[in-house]
């Protein structure tokens, strides 16, 4: 039963990960782009990593797309939807593509991945709330700058000019 659940939310997520680049309208893309961070946040629950869950939700659905969204949002005619969906060049990004894949399944299967279960010390979340604070909040609080500049930067192009 877990498998197909597996299966299932993998399909999900693949299936709105192809539509995020693939849909022609830059608000519905970034509409699937949620759609895909909530399967992966189920795949982590499922996994049975509920912290990892919780941050997906958090900082991926939270604010990175709500980011993405008020960012589109604010820009006026960012990308029509009589544009074009593929240019000249999408046969060699497919190629290119096919290739990644092909050498990542390769890498996946033939490595021997080994597995050390331990059991879960009881103060797991008090050590891993003081890893992020300690030498990881720099980095985050760095990448927060730049989406809040990125975002008034999106508003300053495309405001009108008067």
């Amino acid at each position: 039963m877990q498998q197909v659940i597996f299966i299932m939310l993998s399909l999900l997520t693949l299936g709105a990960a192809l539509m995020v680049v693939t849909s022609r309208s830059l608000f519905r893309s970034a509409l699937w782009l949620i759609l895909s961070f909530a399967g992966i946040a189920a795949l982590y629950i499922l996994l049975e990593a509920e912290f990892l869950a919780v941050v997906q939700v958090l900082v991926y659905i939270g604010a990175i797309a709500t980011l993405i969204i008020f960012a589109i949002m604010l820009s006026r005619n960012v990308m029509a939807s009589d544009e074009a969906r593929f240019n000249n060049q999408w046969r060699l990004v497919v190629g290119f593509g096919a290739l990644l894949f092909v050498a990542l399944a390769a890498i996946v299967t033939q490595i021997p991945w080994p597995v050390n279960v331990q059991a879960v010390p009881p103060d797991a979340i008090q050590q891993l709330g003081a890893g992020f604070v300690g030498p990881y909040v720099i980095p985050f609080e760095v990448a927060s700058i730049l989406l809040v500049a990125a975002l008034i930067g999106a508003i300053i192009v495309a405001r009108e000019r008067e």
